[in-house]
């Protein structure tokens, strides 16, 4: 590797900083919530204009469910080459009238370094970071660039968690892929920058409870009240969460009975769980699926469904790897790395299985799915650093350069 190559990285970056955010300003101008599926094609379509001067062909691909918008695949290279997935999405969690009514939009505070809207770090940010990278990559290491297909991934549901997505895109990479790199926002804490590395899965479950209904006042005692008997099986199920264990149980909603004169019949509450090893969320499962044998003190009836669930991404010996990749570069640039594990979701959940798997990749930023201003200051919506693109560019265009450099 030419020992010009950062100044040349920094110098192509520096120079594309302004036509990024000229992209990044035109895809915050669109409203892409994710249940606006017009605005999340227009997002998608401006993606497609963005990269075609890369050589990228575009694949619009519907979502299973018509609620969403169509996922974007832009494709570069021959499949026989080294393959890389570079992932991010088109939604934000903002209806168009929450934008309005926070006055929230495209806002440039240059005493802040900052610029505020919607996607700005979650996650249109992390989508001109990957034409950063890649426009960077094309002009200073060119058979590099050429010998590599290339997939950039774009999720048109990920606010959601749909599973099509996943599916979608494991067709395009059968044989899988050398790395998956997801473009979500990297926060960065004092000098220090973090990657992400591992993520929490997930598992739902409603827990439903049937009692006996009767009249409050007259047949108090020939009723079961299943409001109290849900509570008892609510109490056992948080009962498991285990910081120690990296588990946590969150009963999300509860709700039964109808009016006050009436004992209670019916009552349900939804839960979720996380945790970053499978086994110990599996276990929890089980105990969970366990309360449906259970009795109640009042003799209330208790069954289990399970809604759903999210695999963890494990921080395993091949994303171990590929983060070393990422630390010997930023060891070149000056900058002190830090691998971090998170409890959200994203798409690394899902796509991890496809090979090696960094998130965090993208600039950094704050307050993500917030639009709220408030008059003292104290609290501020979603914006992004400018500062932190050339340097998180830098790092992954250097990182790509020197592992594609060498020997498959």
């Amino acid at each position: 590797m030419a020992d010009d190559l950062i100044p040349r990285l920094k110098d192509s970056l520096s120079r594309r900083l302004p036509d990024a955010l000229y992209w990044l300003e035109r895809m915050v101008g669109v409203n892409s919530f994710s249940s606006h599926p017009a605005g999340v094609n227009q997002v998608g379509a401006l993606t497609t204009v963005c990269f075609a001067d890369l050589g990228f062909r575009a694949e619009s691909v519907p979502s299973t469910d018509a609620t969403y918008g169509a996922h974007l695949f832009l494709t570069r290279g021959e499949a026989a080459k080294r393959k890389i997935l570079l992932v991010t999405h088109l939604d934000t969690v903002f209806p168009a009238e929450e934008e309005q009514r926070n006055h929230f939009h495209w806002h440039e505070s240059p005493a802040e370094e900052r610029i505020y809207g919607p996607g700005t770090v979650d996650i249109k940010g992390g989508t001109v970071l990957i034409w950063l990278v890649l426009q960077a990559l094309r002009e200073c290491t060119p058979e590099i660039f050429e010998n590599t297909q290339w997939i950039v991934a774009a999720n048109a549901s990920e606010e959601v968690l749909s599973g099509d997505f996943a599916q979608r895109t494991a067709e395009r990479c059968p044989q899988g892929v050398d790395a998956v790199l997801v473009f979500e926002g990297g926060p960065r804490d004092g000098a220090e920058w973090h990657l992400v590395t591992s993520r929490k899965g997930r598992a739902e479950y409603r827990i439903s409870a049937e009692g006996n209904a009767a009249h409050a006042g007259s047949s108090h005692a020939s009723g079961v009240n299943a409001i109290v008997g849900l509570g008892e099986a609510v109490s056992k199920a948080a009962a498991l969460t285990n910081y120690a264990a990296n588990l946590t149980v969150n009963v999300g909603t509860i709700h039964g009975g109808t009016v006050t004169n009436r004992v209670p019949h019916e009552a349900a509450a939804e839960l979720e769980m996380r945790a970053f090893e499978p086994d110990v969320l599996s276990r929890a499962g089980e105990a969970i699926e366990a309360l449906a044998a259970a009795k109640t003190a009042n003799g209330t009836a208790i069954s289990i469904s399970c809604l759903g669930t999210t695999p963890a991404w494990p921080n395993d010996a091949s994303t171990q790897a590929l983060y070393q990749q990422w630390e010997g570069a930023a060891d070149l640039l000056g900058m002190p790395m830090k691998s971090v594990s998170r409890g959200g979701l994203s798409d690394a959940n899902y796509l991890c299985q496809l090979g090696p798997t960094l998130d965090g990749l993208g600039p950094s930023g704050g307050n993500a799915h917030c639009s709220e201003r408030s008059a003292d200051g104290t609290k501020v919506p979603e914006y992004v650093d400018v500062p932190s693109f050339i340097p998180k560019a830098t790092l992954t265009a250097l990182a790509l350069a020197r592992m594609l450099g060498e020997k498959p």
